[in-house]
């Protein structure tokens, strides 16, 4: 017996379904496939509120997170809203950070719930079909079990918008293997499952059309009040339907691109990746899209990962949450997301026009906290609850 709870047109859809002891599942589906599950405030609030509630619910052995629709789990952050309240902003004059309320608002809110997701007491199993891009990236990366498809398609692609891989990218960018993560950073290069399971951004690779099955046999099984031992069941039951993936374009150039990004400069690095002489497709999309990005997000995006370097995850959200509405205030941003999405063009006039430009002293100005340390609005984050294993 399964147990809806808000209507159908609600932007997350929740339901819990009965397992075989009386113990119940939490299903959460982010429910707005018409804009490929594109994470909005109101989806942030909703989720945040259940996943608190369900974690206070004894009868909930595990929590399961989907995206309605075949296309993806979720391509992204509500950019379309973040550049009304961007517009606004720059159009009264503002200066101060913080008066950009609904910006303030939409990533305190999103990172609380991503964070939420990597400390959670009970497990958590996402199911990664599809585009899962940006702030999908950070829904999915912190569930204890975390799946992939065929189907799937995973991206930092922030350098396109005028931004930089944030929800927590900056902490998980690292520790792709060898310099894979700054790769991914400057570049967008997608990943598939295998890739994906390589840059230890999932776990597991089972067939999209299993997905039911899976979830039926969820049911079935006799969930305890024991979270470590409900994480071995499901471990164990994810396995019995596991398939091997197929090997992706980053680990098979993982000496190039490893060779490409060494050094601690980022002219140099970014120069190396434009002068490649390649005819691999993923290595000339990589150095297209790099090529046309924004050259203060590749520099934001380097700074970060080099700044953030021994920071424990909640630290990381802090930086990156400061990082994120300097970028919304006076950043490429606004730029980026007219260009890509509201006038189409595909004409960004980027500020600073060249990586030369985007000096380490201009990015400096992107980490100026308003806040004193105890005042940031995620100064809360990391004070009880220690960050989980994956499967």
């Amino acid at each position: 017996m399964s147990t809806p709870l808000p209507s159908d047109e609600a932007p997350v859809l929740f339901e819990e379904r009965a397992a075989a002891n009386g113990t119940r599942i939490g299903i959460a589906t982010l429910n707005a496939p018409r804009t490929l599950n594109g994470f909005s405030l109101p989806m942030a609030h909703l989720l945040h509120e259940r996943l608190t509630a369900w974690a206070a619910d004894d009868g909930i052995a595990l929590v399961v997170l989907q995206g309605a629709g075949e296309k993806a789990f979720c391509a992204g952050g509500d950019l379309h809203s973040l550049y009304q309240s961007m517009r606004a902003y720059r159009d009264a004059g503002r200066s101060d950070i913080r008066d950009n309320a609904y910006a303030a608002e939409f990533f305190d809110v999103e990172y609380r719930v991503d964070y939420a997701i990597h400390t959670y007491p009970k497990p958590i199993l996402c199911w990664g079909h599809g585009i899962v891009m940006g702030g999908g990236i950070g829904l999915m990366s912190g569930a204890s079990h975390r799946v992939v498809s065929e189907r799937s398609k995973l991206a930092f692609p922030e350098i396109t918008v005028g931004l930089f891989p944030d929800v927590g990218g900056s902490w998980l960018l690292p520790r792709v293997p060898g310099k894979g993560g700054l790769f991914l950073a400057l570049t967008g290069a997608p990943l598939n499952a295998g890739d994906a399971i390589y840059a230890g951004l999932a776990d597991i690779h089972i067939a999209e059309a299993q997905r039911e099955t899976v979830f039926n046999a969820l049911a079935d099984v006799h969930w305890s009040h024991d979270a470590k031992r409900n994480h071995d069941q499901l471990s164990a039951l994810l396995q019995q339907h596991a398939s091997d993936a197929a090997t992706g374009p980053l680990l098979r150039n993982a000496a190039t691109v490893d060779a490409l990004c060494s050094g601690d400069d980022v002219d140099s690095i970014v120069a190396a990746i434009g002068a490649l002489q390649t005819e691999d497709p993923w290595l000339t999309t990589a150095q297209a899209t790099l090529a046309a990005g924004a050259p203060g997000s590749a520099r934001l995006a380097f700074e970060l990962q080099r700044r953030t370097a021994g920071a424990s995850l909640a630290e990381v959200y802090r930086l990156e949450y400061i990082a994120a509405l300097h970028a919304a205030a006076h950043g490429d941003f606004a730029e980026g997301i007219r260009a890509l999405l509201i006038d189409k063009d595909r004409n960004p006039q980027w500020q600073p026009r060249t990586l030369a430009d985007a000096t380490a002293a201009w990015a400096d100005t992107f980490f100026a906290s308003p806040w004193s340390e105890a005042a940031h609005p995620l100064a809360d984050l990391g004070a009880t609850v220690p960050e989980r294993s994956h499967a």
